[in-house]
């Protein structure tokens, strides 16, 4: 079992490259901080280490860097996080929430060797239950380009959804209760630019979404 030490390093590593990935988002060591939990001086004290393993780029006051060791190392942990989450919600029937949770523990108990089990147990799955893309063994990862989020979409078209993002209970108990999975249809039928809401159609029923949801919600044309 990994010692709490180790935990918070997959755990640094991991959000650097989330945050990298997220337009706009500082990856200095307070913001780092802010999103885990941990005071400024424990973030800058986990970047000097980090970079001392040449798992990350640090400068005094600047934005985090992963290098490619460290971005190696996040897609792993994803890797591992992603095909759990597959395996509960497949194979045990956990739901959208429950999965994030028991994932966030597994990930750091999970050998590459369980992981590759698991994921030929799977049959080799592209994405998890959230649409999000699953790593492949070498490190690399597809993206979905197509995608965007549900309040960019433009009107009177029909859109397939592509991805939900977050691991809000809420969000998920609105999404089931409204019969919006990934793989869903759905038309966009006005946009409230000013107020931020977004008003669509699924399975028959009209919504209006404030854009706390709709900018959770990925989409992309339906051919």
């Amino acid at each position: 079992m990994q010692n709490t030490g180790s935990i918070a390093s997959e755990n640094f590593i991991k959000t650097i490259y989330h945050f990298q990935l997220g337009a706009g988002k500082d990856t200095r060591p307070g913001s780092i901080a802010k999103e885990l939990g941990i005071t400024n001086a424990a973030a800058t004290d986990m970047a000097r280490k980090l970079s001392q393993k040449k798992l990350i780029e640090y400068e005094k006051y600047k934005a985090l860097k992963l290098s490619k060791s460290g971005e190696r190392m996040a897609l792993n942990i994803l890797r591992k996080h992603r095909l759990w989450e597959t395996f509960l919600h497949q194979v045990l029937g956990l739901s959208m929430h429950e999965i994030h949770r028991e994932a966030e523990l597994l990930e750091h108990l999970t050998s590459d060797f369980l992981a590759d089990k698991i994921n030929d147990y799977l049959g080799n799955p592209a994405t998890d239950p959230h649409g999000d893309p699953i790593p492949n063994v070498d490190g690399t990862i597809s993206m979905d380009e197509k995608s965007f989020p549900l309040h960019e979409a433009s009107v009177d078209q029909r859109y397939m959804v592509s991805r939900l993002s977050g691991s809000d209970k809420e969000f998920f108990d609105f999404c089931h209760s409204n019969k919006i999975f990934v793989g869903s249809k759905l038309n966009v039928n006005k946009q409230y630019s000013n107020n931020k809401m977004t008003e669509i159609e699924v399975d028959g029923a009209r919504l209006i979404l404030n854009d706390n949801f709709s900018n959770r919600i990925y989409i992309k044309k339906d051919n």
